[in-house]
């Protein structure tokens, strides 16, 4: 408790009081909060931990950031009657075992160094969109403006003419769509050069008539990697796919008397979304009628809150203009005793948690605000012309008008997969999807109890109005559920327009080392395996391989598998060094057993969705993981019982989709020519190679065609500007050309299936670097063999240490691509045994005299 005290004490400080931590320093006491895991420490470190604009860390573990959360919490409680505490919402935060803040708030609330927003996502687009280059520019500025504020930003497209039709200027014809997908795609990657990741979401309606150039725009290598893309289907269109019947495309697409209209096969057009998405999951789908049908922030559509899009990841339609922050309850921590045969969920203090949960989410719209003010008056400070800052100041006074009007909140969840298993309940079966569908209820009432709670002793959102919401379905099934809840909150209103979601919570569930979101564990225990020098103490040598090189295998275990493990007597250490049959029979013991990724039918994780969504007032995030080998007539089917089953949207990923599966515009080289292209392509593959160099973590990013080496970045990795997840080893490098000349993204696809691009890869490292990486990248593609190569490398001698570390990680990385068997440089002797009798294999040399094994 002293400690506690110690660090609240500092965060009451001012930021020049503050004391700067050394990211090692940082790290260490982080991996001892988190018990030892690696990854949580790094995340936390890199990702949330309070910062300033220089990069110089201010919190040495996540007690400290969680204390600075429940001050600022506090002290907007203050504002109201019957006001929380520091230490009451301290408790709820600590350990992140029961109030997780996602993102923005985690990052931000308390950080008055950076002068950023709150929110995790934007969605824009004017209230009546203009169809000119001024509406699309405008646009384009305002996505960059949000992104620089590190904001995810989706924005829909359906009101660009389509292609062919008239316009009054030069050009005579609209270009349509997809030029501008491209636009703002680049856009996104621009604002990731400067070591913020864009994040955004484009959509289009079926309904117009360039949806189809639209569904294909991604298909062609390069193009459109700075965004997802979803089309919005209504119902109109699922009903003509079911009987065959023609569908009508026009444009505009609500007018009562279109400028262009033509009736298509629904058929087709849905064969071929079936078939992009089968191929490289996208695009995602959001079925659109039921999103506005149950949007209870759209029954005040004509006040401005008419939803128009997503935000990238899909969970949250919004309006333009408005904004959302995000809030996860871990569902683990509720369950009492578990992996026991006494497990039982704790519902009096769910409730009473979600209660005061959407009190911290109200009041962290207030600290938004403060942010947005502190925003606006740093663009009124700005040096520039008044003409220059009116968009960016103007996007922030329309955001802040939102905020004030809606209060609109993203209160969800996270760690179901684990809740469920805690309980003895296999994810995927009947039990498990009418078990959570409850939960989410009870989480769906209590968090609109709680509204209409602060409505009472606060005020309701300024715009409330019963009348409006009478027939939304939603608000109906809260008054089914709780008839006095829906009687008081039409006499009092209620303090928030909408406010729940379920969002991927990627590296949040690091956090909690737990399940992520609603979804099932990814494997309970893995394996992986290390390279070890047999000569060290107290190593453990599982096998050697036919070079000689001696292995470590070791068991991963999922954080709460090991908890199931103690809890039912496994000495944990002892099953660490268990063999493979006998880890699979303890296993089939477990919880988790036929209740992974890999093992829930598509039905019922579809089943699920729907039956939650019914008590989601936003969305939900979830992605079906789909085998390899399913056809498209299943993918299909996963996307028209989603539809069936009242879900708002649904993306797909096939296994091994994605990798090498784009169509270049330019001809590709034959796969068994021995001879490199020409000239470059716009996309090749990449391997992905980390090392350490002598104390510093180096990456490579290797260009490969035909099976070798083509082209080579490397350098010293910056994991908090930089993050790639450590599990990505392959992707590719496109070729990007701009206004500004050409450079080299990495792109690659995560583990829910998105495309992610890294930009500018050519000129993330040292410019020195990327001088040599010129040089050793055009001896490469002259076909010099690798080994000369890498001789060649090794013998240079340079002035400057940072040249010679990186020449030594070119060195390591290039060595992994000689092919085995190739014969060290003349005159290169084995240390041990002084043999001329070196050869490579996987990149180490191996004397095939003595066996010795030499890897540098």
């Amino acid at each position: 408790m002293e400690a506690a005290k110690s660090a609240k004490a500092k965060l009451e400080t001012t930021p020049d009081e503050l004391k700067v931590y050394s990211y090692q320093d940082s790290v260490a006491s982080a991996k001892e909060y988190f018990r030892g895991d690696d990854l949580a420490a790094t995340v936390w470190v890199s990702k949330y931990a309070l910062k300033d604009s220089f990069g110089k860390i201010y919190e040495l573990n996540p007690d400290q950031m969680h204390w600075r959360i429940a001050n600022e919490i506090a002290r907007i409680e203050k504002n109201y009657p019957n006001p929380l505490t520091a230490v009451k919402v301290y408790e709820l935060l600590k350990d992140f075992k029961y109030v997780i803040p996602q993102g923005g708030p985690m990052t931000g609330i308390g950080n008055n160094m950076q002068i950023a927003s709150l929110s995790n996502c934007f969605v824009i687009g004017q209230d009546n969109p203009a169809d000119s280059y001024g509406g699309i520019i405008r646009i384009d500025e305002e996505q960059v403006q949000l992104m620089k504020r590190r904001g995810g930003v989706g924005h829909d497209l359906s009101h660009i003419r389509p292609t062919g039709s008239p316009v009054l200027n030069s050009a005579l014809t609209s270009t349509g769509v997809v030029p501008f997908m491209e636009r703002y795609s680049n856009s996104t990657r621009e604002v990731a050069q400067d070591g913020r990741r864009g994040a955004l979401m484009l959509s289009i309606s079926i309904k117009h008539p360039d949806a189809e150039r639209f569904i294909d725009a991604k298909m062609e290598t390069g193009k459109v990697t700075g965004a997802n893309v979803s089309v919005k289907i209504d119902d109109e269109f699922m009903k003509c796919v079911q009987t065959g019947r023609k569908y009508v495309q026009q444009y505009p697409i609500n007018s009562t008397t279109p400028k262009y209209r033509v009736e298509i096969d629904a058929q087709k057009l849905w064969k071929k979304i079936v078939h992009n998405a089968w191929k490289s999951a996208e695009p995602g789908i959001l079925f659109w009628d039921t999103i506005l049908r149950e949007s209870v922030a759209d029954c005040y559509a004509d006040l401005g809150y008419r939803t128009v899009s997503t935000n990238p990841c899909g969970e949250i339609p919004l309006c333009p203009y408005d904004s959302c922050r995000l809030l996860a309850l871990n569902l683990y921590s509720y369950v009492e005793n578990p992996f026991t045969p006494k497990a039982k969920f704790d519902y009096d203090l769910f409730k009473r948690h979600v209660i005061i949960a959407m009190r911290m989410m109200d009041d962290i719209i207030d600290l938004e605000l403060e942010k947005v003010e502190a925003i606006i008056e740093k663009v009124n400070n700005d040096p520039e012309d008044e003409e220059i800052k009116f968009v960016e100041r103007h996007l922030w006074e329309k955001i802040r008008e939102k905020a004030i009007n809606g209060r609109r909140t993203g209160l969800g969840i996270t760690a179901e997969g684990d809740m469920l298993a805690a309980l003895g309940i296999r994810y995927g079966s009947d039990e498990a999807i009418d078990f959570s569908e409850n939960i989410q209820r009870m989480l769906a009432v209590e968090a609109y109890r709680s509204s209409v709670i602060m409505s009472r002793e606060r005020g309701s959102f300024p715009i409330y109005d019963t009348k409006r919401e009478m027939k939304n379905p939603f608000v109906n099934r809260i008054k089914e559920a709780d008839p006095a809840l829906y009687k008081e909150m039409s006499e009092v209103g209620r303090r928030n327009i909408s406010m729940l979601t379920i969002a991927p919570t990627g590296t949040t569930s690091l956090m909690t080392q737990t399940t992520s979101g609603i979804e099932p564990v990814f494997l309970p225990v893995y394996k992986r395996r290390r390279k070890v020098n047999p000569n060290d103490k107290d190593v453990v040598v599982t096998f050697v391989d036919e070079v000689g090189d001696s292995w470590e295998e070791y068991y991963v275990f999922h954080h709460k598998f090991i908890t199931w493990l103690e809890i039912n007597g496994y000495d944990v250490e002892a099953v660490k060094q268990y063999d493979p049959e006998q880890m699979d029979e303890v296993i089939a013991k477990s919880p988790y057993h036929k209740a992974t990724s890999n093992d829930v039918d598509w039905v019922s994780k579809v089943k699920m969705q729907g039956r939650m969504q019914k008590w989601v007032d936003h969305s939900i995030s979830v992605t079906v993981n789909l085998p390899a080998d399913i056809t498209e007539e299943m993918v299909s089917k996963v996307y028209k019982t989603a539809w069936e089953s009242g879900c708002k949207g649904v993306t797909v990923y096939r296994d091994g989709s994605r990798a090498g599966v784009l169509v270049s515009s330019k001809k590709e080289t034959k796969e068994n020519s021995a001879e490199f292209p020409n000239k470059r392509p716009n996309s090749v593959d990449c391997e992905v190679i980390r090392f350490k160099n002598n104390d510093e973590q180096w990456i490579a990013f290797v260009g490969i065609i035909n099976n070798r080496p083509y082209e080579i970045f490397t350098g010293i990795v910056d994991e908090e500007v930089r993050p790639i997840p450590k599990t990505i080893t392959k992707g590719k490098i496109i070729k990007v050309k701009d206004d500004k000349g050409s450079r080299y993204d990495f792109q690659y696809v995560d583990k829910y299936g998105y495309t992610n691009t890294l930009g500018g890869i050519s000129h993330m490292f040292n410019k020195e670097y990327w001088n040599y990486a010129k040089l050793i990248s055009g001896v490469l593609r002259n076909g010099m063999p690798i080994n000369d190569i890498v001789n060649l490398v090794s013998s240079l001698r340079l002035d400057s240490d940072t040249i010679n570390s990186w020449r030594n990680g070119v060195e390591r990385a290039l060595k992994r691509f000689i092919p085995n068997g190739t014969k060290a440089k003349l005159g290169t002797k084995c240390p041990e045994c002084g043999a001329e009798t070196l050869i490579y294999q996987e990149g180490c040399l191996i004397c095939t005299s003595c066996g010795t094994s030499k890897c540098g």
